[in-house]
């Protein structure tokens, strides 16, 4: 959920003012957009964010009102093939969406709720927002939220004595990144992890590193640069950097750095020797994405001093070289572009 629609959700709570929020709980096929996408309306009938615009949006503004009056939740599907006998250009993409509308009102514990899930998400928490909808997807009823931060339940909107199936549930989504909904006899459970963006970390400081960062940020994720030398690991030129590290050799280059599933290595260093130091570093994490910038010979030769070394075979296989997408790059700005779009398709659940 994006940070500017916790905060103008938190506004109008404070207000004294209710709203729908609107959610993309399950897709498939072609679609607008993707599970997770999310819409703010409010009692005007106006909307902030997107869940995929045209008569879609539409339906779900329409549809909003009611919702607002009944108290209630409610799951809304479209079919997206759209009607061939109706001349008419919307909801053509093929596939098919659940949309949950869900009334926020502002009753006891729901500002608090809020306000401490976008602390949560400033201060890049592990965070994972659960809602509890009592009967079916078919007759859903009452609802409940529970805010789940690094494990341990922060808040809930009323009561429950026994939250550790929610912590459970909450802990099985480490790898999730969209809704996952679990339905139960006499409840739905609808949980959303909202991880912080993905943190590129890009060793080496050089023209291609320039143009990635800038990419990279653009695209969603932070970016750290590490290089030896400062007058190429400087603000001047990494003005949109989380971090600029100055090493003193890239021999210790991960020293108390976080590197999780969520980290993506990215080696562009200016020469081949500093490229495999840190390669062989790299490999003793868990990063989700490594990758080394070179040809297919540079690779083959340090590859073969790594594995001279006492590195496995499948332990090299997790890196992207040459890194970045097939798509012919020349530049340091298609390099760049390359690179980033390797990154999003990782970030995507794909290799």
């Amino acid at each position: 959920m994006e940070t500017n629609l916790v905060r103008k959700l938190i506004a109008v709570l404070e207000k004294g003012q209710s709203l729908v929020l609107a959610t993309v709980v399950a897709q498939s096929g072609s679609s607008p957009r993707t599970a997770g996408s999310r819409m703010l309306v409010y009692q005007d009938g106006t909307s902030m964010g997107t869940i995929g615009g045209g008569r879609l949006e539409g339906d779900v503004v329409k549809a909003a009102p009611e919702c607002l009056e009944r108290g209630v939740p409610e799951f809304l599907d479209f079919d997206l093939a759209g009607d061939p006998g109706v001349d008419t250009m919307d909801m053509i993409c093929g596939g098919r969406m659940q949309v949950l509308l869900e009334p926020v009102t502002p009753g006891k514990g729901q500002v608090e709720l809020w306000v401490e899930l976008s602390r949560a998400m400033e201060a890049k928490r592990k965070v994972v927002l659960v809602t509890e909808i009592s009967g079916s997807i078919n007759m859903p009823g009452l609802l409940r939220r529970y805010l789940v931060i690094d494990g341990k339940l922060a808040a809930v909107t009323g009561c429950n004595d026994n939250p550790d199936p929610i912590l459970k549930f909450a802990g099985s989504l480490r790898k999730a990144r969209r809704p996952v909904i679990r339905i139960e006899k006499e409840r739905v459970l609808v949980a959303e992890r909202m991880f912080p963006p993905g943190v590129v970390f890009i060793f080496g400081a050089g023209h291609v590193s320039c143009a990635l960062a800038r990419l990279a940020k653009m695209a969603g994720f932070r970016t750290v640069i590490l290089d030896d030398r400062d007058q190429y690991a400087c603000r001047e030129r990494f003005p949109d950097a989380e971090r600029i590290i100055v090493l003193e050799s890239f021999e210790n280059a991960f020293q108390n750095l976080e590197i999780d599933a969520d980290s993506y290595i990215v080696i562009v260093t200016r020469g081949h020797c500093h490229d495999k130091t840190v390669l062989a570093q790299a490999l003793t994490t868990k990063a989700g994405y490594i990758g080394m910038i070179g040809s297919t010979r540079k690779r083959d030769a340090i590859y073969k001093a790594l594995l001279a070394e006492g590195f496995p075979d499948h332990s090299l296989e997790q890196v992207a070289c040459p890194i970045g997408l097939a798509i012919g790059a020349e530049t340091p700005e298609e390099i760049a572009v390359s690179i980033v779009g390797q990154l999003i398709q990782v970030r995507a659940g794909g290799r």
